[in-house]
């Protein structure tokens, strides 16, 4: 009910009687009032007049409210442990395809390996519950997809140079912006799920506790727009889905990489490979030519790799 008078406001944009509020949702005046309090507490700005309410401000929140339409499919929390530990929850219970978790912030928000991932307050936590139509030693491929759609959001939305990373991150000007980690469940020879967990330093200051990594906003200076950035995020990967089997999208990772034609060392369960990056393989493995020609099919592992020239 609170969000569906938080929508009758932003509908219309003028001052809406609380008559008019009661009427349209079944409720009385005093439960719209009670309405208006609670959207007051999660800091949305609705100005009182005599002849009614109207909405002035909303808050740098990722609240459902600020998706029409996706109300019902977005899980918010101010704080979480992870938005994959949830997702997870939510996905084993049969969560259907869409279904985005999301946080303002993480108290154990991890990457690769599990390692933590720094989540203060003004970045995107989000894990997006997929059930992709492809074969298990495809759906590496979702990394694939996950960062070339962030590298195009932000390119679109902002004009800054995106370049993707093997195997799951996203660059700009070879400091870190987001990082991705994709989390599979099969069942004999079928996918459940792949939750798609993202994390992006948008208008948070990541900078001085980790200088190799950078936020939208130290870039440009000002702070960006989040929820426009999910909703780009999110429909993108998901309309990418049919095609994660196609070459097309190895084609587009290809044209945005910051790994091939470098040279690089990936390390993995102790073990090394260090050589030439040559190409990403149809599974999403990076093939690598050591120095004595030898190729190498890398599945997993971080890589580390030569600054640009």
């Amino acid at each position: 009910m609170r969000y569906a008078v938080l929508a009758a406001l932003k509908a219309s944009g003028e001052v809406v009687s609380g008559e008019a509020l009661a009427r349209q949702m079944g409720i009385s005046r005093v439960a719209v009032w009670k309405q208006v309090r609670e959207l007051r507490t999660l800091g949305y700005g609705v100005e009182s007049t005599a002849r009614g309410y109207r909405l002035v401000a909303s808050p740098d929140l990722l609240l459902p409210s600020e998706f029409p339409g996706w109300e019902s499919r977005v899980h918010h929390s101010f704080v979480v442990d992870s938005t994959m530990y949830v997702a997870r929850r939510l996905a084993r219970s049969g969560a259907v395809e869409g279904t985005l978790v999301i946080a303002e912030q993480q108290t154990a928000g991890r990457g690769r390996l599990d390692r933590s991932w720094l989540s203060p307050s003004g970045g995107i936590y989000m894990t997006l519950v997929t059930r992709p139509p492809v074969f298990p030693s495809q759906a590496p491929r979702l990394n694939l997809l996950a960062a070339v759609v962030v590298a195009a959001a932000v390119e679109r939305l902002y004009g800054l140079e995106a370049r993707v990373k093997w195997p799951n991150d996203v660059l700009i000007d070879d400091r870190k912006i987001c990082g991705i980690l994709a989390e599979m469940d099969v069942e004999f020879d079928a996918v459940r799920f792949v939750n798609v967990g993202i994390g992006l330093n948008a208008n948070s200051l990541v900078s001085a506790a980790q200088p190799s990594g950078v936020s939208l906003a130290e870039l440009l200076g000002a702070p960006v727009d989040r929820v426009r950035l999910v909703r780009e995020i999110v429909d993108g990967v998901l309309a990418g889905l049919p095609g994660l089997s196609e070459e097309s999208l190895l084609d587009e990772w290809r044209n945005r990489t910051a790994t091939l034609g470098r040279e690089v060392s990936i390390v993995a369960a102790g073990a090394r490979v260090s050589g030439f990056a040559v190409d990403i393989a149809s599974s999403g493995a990076l093939l690598v030519r050591d120095s004595n020609g030898k190729m190498h099919e890398v599945m997993a592992g971080d890589c580390i790799q030569e600054a640009a020239a």
